[in-house]
């Protein structure tokens, strides 16, 4: 049983739903902060630590009226690896003592009282996508927390993408001189100059410029290839041979749209409407912190945000 709904707002604030692409900010503390911190029995607690020092700062800065925090359970299963066996292939899988700290990171989460989820079919994307949806269907935009490219496919004019701690926050207009292109053509972008991260190859030598001057020229990928006869036409080097590039690779293109492209209705365990925060659970904080060896700052923190209520 969850408890009674905390409601974070402020006057004038507008009702926004936060939804936060967790594993980024896992791997990011992970990477930054000193690999020698660990507990009583020498286990890594650096990303559990940063972690949870970008959510509290999180919760006190924003004192979000909803949110959802959602983390990707696997690279090597989901339905994309069904379409694609290849896709991440290329990512090394997380070290055991990464992993234990994810298990650690995700009862951080559900302790200070917010929603979080995982799923083995659908990657941390696709359950933002279905929460975005969700909102809009009840009237809410969203703001996505994540350095993660692929999320910008879902932002419209009421939306916000938040790169915390980096570029900061980026509306609709913004996203085509972050990412070269406008956020409904993200996903055509990526089919047709590939996404590396991702293993996923695109169409052999159609980089970011080509991929993105296409786009601007045509508007999307399935227009592209209604007009394979006028490809000569956009303002790029080795125009007069793209048009039988794209169409020899196709099959590729089209494989990749399925690949980059979010999922919008995935199923949940939990419905859309607990994305209100609860009262956070001090004690299963303070044993988690106990059993990681963490000092006292973050439980300060841990207990202002159970002030908030």
């Amino acid at each position: 049983m969850r408890g009674s709904a905390i409601i974070y707002r402020s006057a004038n604030q507008r009702v926004m739903q936060y939804l936060i692409d967790a594993s980024v900010y896992v791997f990011r503390a992970h990477y930054s902060m000193p690999d020698d911190m660990v507990d009583d029995d020498g286990n890594p607690i650096n990303a559990l630590y940063g972690y949870c020092r970008f959510l509290g700062n999180f919760m006190e800065q924003v004192k979000p009226e909803y949110v959802a925090v959602l983390f990707d359970e696997s690279l090597s299963k989901s339905f994309r690896t069904k379409i694609y066996p290849e896709y991440k292939a290329n990512r090394e899988p997380a070290p055991p003592e990464l992993k234990r700290q994810f298990a650690q990171c995700r009862r951080f989460t559900r302790a200070l009282g917010l929603m979080e989820c995982a799923s083995p079919d659908y990657e941390a994307d696709d359950l933002i996508g279905t929460l975005v949806a969700e909102g809009r269907k009840q009237g809410r935009p969203s703001t996505i927390v994540s350095r993660d490219k692929d999320l910008t496919q879902l932002v419209s004019k009421v939306d916000v993408f938040w790169d915390f701690a980096g570029k900061g926050r980026i509306k609709y207009d913004q996203i085509p001189e972050f990412f070269g292109v406008w956020p409904e053509q993200i996903a055509d972008f990526l089919a047709l100059a590939g996404d590396s991260a991702d293993n996923i190859p695109g169409v052999p030598g159609v980089g970011k410029k080509t991929a993105a001057a296409l786009l601007q020229h045509f508007g999307s990928l399935e227009k592209v290839y209604d007009n394979l006869e006028r490809v000569h036409e956009v303002n790029v080097r080795g125009a007069k041979t793209l048009g039988d590039k794209l169409n020899t690779h196709k099959d590729a293109a089209m494989l990749a749209r399925k690949l980059t492209g979010l999922v919008c209705d995935a199923v949940f365990e939990r419905p859309a409407s607990d994305l209100r925060p609860v009262a956070p659970d001090l004690g299963e904080i303070n044993a988690l912190f106990d059993e990681a060896g963490i000092g006292q700052a973050l439980r300060r923190q841990a207990a202002r945000v159970s002030d908030l209520a």
